[in-house]
């Protein structure tokens, strides 16, 4: 076979210098024709849509045409020629082809409809779907988009520890990890295991958060973000929740409360006018197939600013829905943890837009939080959008030594696990804010998909760890 360098199928596409040589590789989507000619959709991941490999059957050996099924890679040149058909100004007519891998009649993704359900399954071989190769790419674009964001505005990316000894969120949901071996473990009198012998001689842990050890990288390098994978031993069976997941997670010294809102707002309007301005192709195919909603809802995030309310007001609302005769499955009072559906009554119904919701009580938030001047509140934000309920949660953090002390006492959080945490506010403290951002959260709403398990490559959940 002649060799011509590859051109990917993304490039071949924009292409117009028409009767040029090309080589184009990939795997077979379909194939269809008569006994005179034969044409095949062809399908590189570079983009969502395919190039027509053009087949005159009387040119090809029939033993290998046989070979070319659907799954089937190939290697094929040809010349470029202009497309009689509708769809695209461009196709390949072949002259030569190589099978680089033939496809067993076992493979699973023929040309139908599949569930989602049943491709999780065979997570091996999703991304080879339209609908995955457009999320995957869009995953892509969404991270280029948040190192670009940040590095934009002067911040630092920070590198936080995986492993750790210390519960970010006090919720103590978290996978141990440990050399010990668990068949024969010692305890100690009281039943206790002992982690003497163990690799860090104390109990460790995978991350729920980068937060805390990002708060001593602000108070030194001004304005940094982690971004990388973090752990919930949560046992959650819900389209929102994932056992491993990636987190954006900015803290930024000097910044009050309503600076947190203005750089959340910001950030996450970056990320959506960066998905319609360089994936459009794959949201464009997701709203057609999946959510006809999707490009006028991310529009519609750009359009407005968001809505900054206190939860006290966001409650009298809600309290308001169920005097008017709205029900929700849970229950409406002041110092309830809003649910998803109280979430997305106040953004969908009520105001139509995304909600910043500030100043939750103290009693269900994090340690870490601001505490307001009425005892009862603390200078929390969630960012609430449309179909996602909480896609974004922050706060202002507290600085004060001694009111950081108490509240770490009152949770009984284990003061030597804190100490480092709490020097910070010995050492020069400083105002400082920050938040997360679940980065598959935000893939849901870019992408339209119904369930986080269908926007990383292989989801962990509950007794789920394959592949």
């Amino acid at each position: 076979m002649e060799k011509i360098s590859r051109t990917k199928i993304v490039d071949l596409l924009k292409r117009d210098d028409f009767g040029a040589k090309v080589n184009v590789k990939g795997w077979v989507r379909t194939r269809r024709g008569s006994k005179q000619v034969n044409f095949i959709a062809l399908n590189d991941g570079s983009t969502i849509n395919n190039v027509q490999i053009v087949v005159d059957l009387a040119s090809f050996d029939e033993e290998m045409l046989k070979q070319i099924t659907t799954g089937a890679c190939l290697s094929v040149n040809g010349e470029m020629v202009e497309s009689v058909g509708s769809g695209q100004k461009v196709e390949v007519q072949a002259r030569e082809i190589e099978i680089l891998g033939i496809c067993d009649n076992t493979y699973p993704l023929q040309k139908k409809g599949h569930s989602m359900e049943f491709l999780r399954e065979i997570a091996h071989l999703r991304p080879r779907t339209n609908t995955f190769g457009a999320v995957f790419r869009i995953r892509h674009h969404m991270a280029i988009a948040i190192h670009k964001f940040f590095h934009e505005k002067g911040f630092y990316y920070f590198h936080t520890p995986i492993i750790t000894a210390s519960d970010a969120e006090g919720a103590g949901q978290m996978f141990q990890v440990t050399t010990l071996d668990m068949g024969h473990l010692e305890k100690t009198e009281e039943g206790a295991v002992k982690y003497d012998d163990d690799f860090f001689g104390k109990q460790a842990s995978l991350t729920v958060s980068g937060q805390l050890e990002g708060e001593l990288a602000a108070t030194a390098l001004g304005a940094i973000y982690t971004f990388g994978p973090t752990f919930r031993a949560e046992n959650s069976n819900t389209p929102r929740h994932l056992a491993e997941f990636w987190m954006i997670e900015p803290e930024v010294a000097f910044n009050d409360i309503t600076d947190n809102m203005d750089l959340a707002e910001e950030f996450i309007k970056y990320c959506v006018q960066w998905a319609l301005d360089n994936c459009a192709d794959d949201v464009k195919f997701l709203n057609d197939m999946f959510d006809k909603g999707l490009v006028e809802r991310l529009q519609g995030v750009l359009k407005d600013d968001f809505v900054r309310l206190s939860y006290t007001e966001g409650i009298k609302i809600l309290e308001d829905a169920v005097a008017n005769g709205h029900k929700f499955e849970f229950p409406v009072y002041w110092g309830a943890d809003l649910a998803s559906e109280h979430e997305r009554y106040l953004v969908e119904v009520h105001f139509k837009r995304p909600v910043i919701l500030t100043d939750y009580p103290r009693e269900i938030k994090a340690f870490y939080m601001k505490q307001n001047e009425d005892g009862k509140t603390v200078r929390a934000m969630d960012v609430l959008f449309p179909k996602i309920g909480e896609i974004i949660g922050g706060s202002e953090r507290e600085a004060d030594y001694q009111k950081l002390q108490a509240r770490i006492k009152e949770m009984d959080i284990p003061m030597k696990d804190m100490w480092w945490y709490l020097d910070t506010r010995k050492f020069g403290t400083c105002p400082h804010s920050g938040f997360g951002l679940g980065f598959e959260r935000l893939l849901l709403f870019v992408t339209g998909m119904a369930n986080i398990r269908d926007v990383i490559p292989f989801p962990r959940t509950p007794r789920n760890a394959e592949f």
